[in-house]
């Protein structure tokens, strides 16, 4: 094995110690950009029991935001998510406002007047075996 000088010891190591600290410091770099300040929302709400929502009712949760309507032998949900820009409806009796770009929706979610184009979204749904109702964002 060739004998190395100090001067080739001296320059693989501090070309090894730079390379390490590069490695270091993008791995660092990549943890700071994929940092998140707050947890995801939750996509599963639990709405307490299928029996507290009447036959014909449409109720408001804010906390998803979405109504749920609850028909004489189903459940479905809108979502109170502008599908303009992102802003939460306002319930109206005839339907619902965007308080934020003006548009309308009626009370099936669909557009009645712009900007936004496309309806309000469904929601999935669901009742558990014990009759615990489930509205889905995912």
């Amino acid at each position: 094995m060739p004998e190395i000088s100090r001067r080739d010891f001296l320059k693989l190591a501090s070309q090894g110690f730079i390379a390490l600290s590069g490695l270091f410091g993008l791995g660092m770099l990549l943890r700071f950009l994929g940092y998140q300040t707050e947890p995801p929302p939750p996509t599963d709400f639990d709405l307490g029991p299928a029996s507290n929502y009447a036959s014909g009712s449409r109720t408001l949760r804010p906390e998803i935001p979405a109504v749920v309507i609850r028909t004489s032998n189903e459940f479905t949900a809108l979502s109170l998510v502008c599908t303009h820009l992102g802003c939460t409806v306002e319930s109206k009796p005839e339907g619902f406002a965007c308080p934020c770009h003006g548009s309308r929706f009626d009370l099936q979610g669909k557009v009645v007047r712009g900007p936004a184009v496309k309806p309000l979204n469904s929601l999935r749904t669901g009742i558990t075996s014990d009759g615990i109702l489930h509205v889905y964002t995912n």
